[in-house]
């Protein structure tokens, strides 16, 4: 009763709960989202400068998150670049002074905090020719003023970036008096015109100052109370608004210090100066506002503006703008040709006329157009998450329960959707996310296919290029970035057509040929040692390796940053993996043909006694290898070792799977069907679940991390499932069957991929 009760509960929720209605839903979602943002833009301003600048929160003990937005932590190289010959000034009290040791840090780490603590303290960094001045004015005094007016009047040389603040220690000397209040409100208001008319040709920001920890306070401190400096940052911010409010040239306050201190200074060692990792974060804070726009970090979309189109991005939008118009104007023709046709009757024999039925050329065209429609408009959604300022983006930030809790949410429902089978279970269906293993199936399943088949035409290798493809070249042209950028599948791309050139060469050895004689199985392990020879060479020569693809255009697909290192270290670090897979498929089908492996329901893949002892050695071998690799703590040792070992896991756990017969005989359809689209998810997941080309988080709903992830993890899978229908639809249509036919497209593929290239090089000398 509880099996029948549990399948008809299934079958219950797939009926009223299918993929179409899950689409309709994330589609509902995506404009509702869409519409929100658009109105939040509109109402709280979509300045992300601002954002940086006054609002955040803490995601740990130390990391700092800014409303929607990301911020890049500078290294002293990208800070030197960014600031090379200019001239920075901090211009304050000893909270100035603490930012401007945490800012030179940055740029040189080497540097100790050392010098006159009531004076002026200046740095030069001469490689670069940075010059970081910290000048002593502890009071909105008319020194300070005379300071800045001298900047103003053309006989000094004005400063590039000036960092002022201070009310402390008026509160102190003055014991916290009323007229010390009111004398500070006057002093700033001289001082607003003139910062305003530096602010024109300089980078301005107003310190506020940060809450103490008043039971800390020494006894000469304690008039230095909240509620006071409170009062002095409410004249500050009233002052400098006022000054500004009708000047497009803006004095910027920095005001997210207070949020940080007002979480960190009860760390403080004597309450007024907050704790070092604060003072870091407000450092860093500075050098991405004002470095960002500059050196263009990707994990640093605060105050970095939305890149400008590319030609190419230009005429992709144009194509799927024409594909949409093109097929409203199909799909209502064909309505209305429909309705005349239904309408129509026979006025001899008083029958309705059947309608007309479509040719194929115009199904076809609409069929094209109309996956071409629905590939415009997610390839939109794509260039609004991740290269529009328009969805929020946030940094990575790890903790376990962010991540286990999710897990076994999924194994719960991976559970929940447990079907029978009598079929060998290949390592995809489960662990197909992981790289190796997806190449180690690369490996078997297409070395199984051409074994078995003998299938070496043109149509087969199109079919499978195309559907690897597809996408990573639609994406390269939508979020402008080169082919190996997605590594993935060139990786696989790269792999494939190795299994396919090792077993079409000739002597082409097939499974059929091979079973008349014994000696055709020892040529093709003859090809698979030259294969291993090969790669094994390769990896040890990364000359001759970056030589085979420096050569144009195959140098154009396969660069990053200008050279093919990347390349060359992805495909080393799972260079035997397919290798692996190939073997492992010519082994088993070799025992299946012979009968040697029993694959009946409920029965043991071998013997008992054979079958019990690589039960062992898988779990013992499945255990040592998690052991070592969560305990590995040299990463370039690691990847040595991993081309080598990490069939070890693959292996251990095929045989854990499919050994005992009462495992073998259960799936999860569930992970079955994620693994149906596992390529698409993989690429999806750069721009439309991670966001920043992986190094952030897209922020769908803000303020409800949880919430934000399962909403966009429901798109992201709708997404990658519409797109796993379409590359099949459009497979249909443009890798034809009839050889002639297909020659042609294949022409006109070379033809757009000559074109694309052209434009592409055209682009790159335009940049430079």
């Amino acid at each position: 009763m509880a099996a029948l009760a549990y399948t008809l509960g299934k079958r219950e929720i797939n009926y009223y709960f299918s993929v179409r209605s899950a689409k309709a839903l994330a589609l509902g979602a995506v404009l509702l989202l869409a519409a929100c943002h658009a109105a939040s833009r509109r109402y709280r301003g979509d300045d992300s400068c601002e954002h940086l600048l006054s609002s955040g929160r803490f995601l740990g003990e130390k990391v700092w998150q800014p409303h929607s937005c990301m911020m890049h932590k500078y290294k002293n190289s990208e800070a030197r670049n960014c600031l090379i010959d200019k001239h920075i000034v901090f211009l304050g009290d000893s909270r100035i002074r603490q930012l401007f040791y945490s800012f030179i840090k940055i740029i040189n780490p080497q540097v100790k905090e050392e010098g006159n603590k009531h004076g002026n303290i200046p740095f030069e960094d001469k490689s670069a020719s940075i010059k970081v001045d910290f000048l002593w004015y502890p009071e909105v005094n008319g020194s300070m003023r005379q300071r800045i007016k001298s900047w103003t009047e053309g006989s000094v040389a004005k400063p590039h970036i000036i960092v002022a603040g201070a009310a402390t220690w008026s509160i102190k000397i003055h014991n916290g008096s009323n007229e010390a209040l009111t004398q500070y409100k006057i002093n700033i208001t001289s001082i607003a015109p003139l910062l305003e008319k530096l602010a024109k040709s300089s980078d301005v920001y107003w310190v506020l100052q940060d809450p103490v920890y008043e039971d800390m306070l020494s006894e000469s401190r304690k008039m230095i109370t909240n509620e006071k400096i409170d009062a002095y940052n409410e004249a500050a911010v009233r002052i400098l608004n006022s000054s500004s409010r009708n000047s497009k040239a803006k004095v910027k306050v920095f005001s997210v210090s207070k949020l940080i201190a007002q979480e960190t200074i009860m760390k403080s060692s004597d309450g007024l100066h907050l704790p070092e990792s604060s003072r870091d974060t407000n450092a860093m804070i500075l050098m991405n506002v004002y470095c960002n726009k500059i050196m263009k970090p990707i994990d640093g979309s605060c105050c970095q503006p939305q890149p400008p189109l590319t030609l190419i991005q230009k005429l992709a939008f144009c194509f799927f703008t024409l594909s949409i118009i093109g097929y409203l104007i199909i799909s209502l023709i064909h309505r209305n040709n429909y309705r005349k046709n239904k309408s129509c009757t026979d006025l001899e024999i008083g029958e309705e006329k059947k309608p007309a039925i479509n040719t194929p050329n115009v199904s076809t065209l609409e069929m094209l157009l109309h996956s071409f429609c629905k590939l415009g408009l997610i390839m939109t959604y794509f260039y609004l998450c991740d290269r529009a300022n328009f969805f929020m983006k946030e940094n990575k930030f790890y903790t376990h329960s962010s991540f286990f809790i999710p897990i076994v949410y999924i194994l719960v429902l991976g559970v929940f959707y447990t079907e029978n089978t009598k079929e060998f279970l290949p390592v995809y269906m489960h662990i197909r996310v992981l790289v190796a293993a997806y190449l180690f199936q690369t490996g078997y399943g297409h070395f199984s296919y051409f074994w078995v088949k003998g299938d070496f035409g043109v149509y087969r290798v199109c079919q499978v290029l195309f559907r690897l493809n597809f996408l990573v070249v639609v994406l390269c042209i939508v979020m402008d970035r080169p082919y190996q950028f997605y590594y993935f599948v060139p990786l696989v791309t790269v792999w494939f057509m190795i299994i396919y050139a090792t077993l079409a060469i000739w002597p082409q050895i097939v499974q059929k040929k091979a079973n008349g004689n014994c000696l055709w199985h020892f040529g093709l392990l003859l090809k698979l040692i030259s294969l291993l020879a090969c790669i094994y060479f390769l990896s040890y020569s990364q000359g001759a390796f970056e030589k085979m693809f420096s050569f144009w255009p195959l140098s154009k697909c396969f660069e990053l940053n200008g050279n093919v290192y990347e390349w060359w270290f992805r495909w080393k670090l799972d260079r035997y993996v397919v290798f692996h897979g190939m073997l492992f498929a010519f082994i088993y089908l070799a025992l299946q043909k012979r009968q040697m492996i029993s694959e009946g329901k409920g029965d043991a893949l071998f013997s008992n006694r054979v079958s019990n002892v690589l039960l062992f050695i898988s779990i013992v071998s499945f255990m040592t290898y998690s052991i070592w690799a969560s305990s590995c703590k040299n990463k370039t040792e690691c990847n040595e070792l991993h081309p080598s070992v990490s069939v070890v896991q693959i292996l251990a756990f095929i045989l854990i799977r499919n050994i005992p017969g009462y495992v073998r005989s259960v799936y999860s359809s569930f992970f079955a069907w994620f693994g149906k689209i596992s390529l698409e998810l993989f690429i999806c997941q750069y721009h439309i679940w991670l966001a920043a080309d992986t190094k952030g988080i897209l922020v769908l709903i803000p303020g409800y991390p949880m919430f934000n992830v399962l909403v966009s993890t429901f798109i992201f899978v709708c997404v990658a499932h519409e797109i796993s229908q379409i590359t099949n639809d459009l497979a249909q249509i443009v890798v034809p069957k009839d050889n002639s036919t297909l020659l042609k497209r294949l022409l006109c593929i070379a033809g757009f991929f000559s074109g694309l290239l052209l434009f592409s090089a055209m682009q790159d000398q335009s940049r430079h």
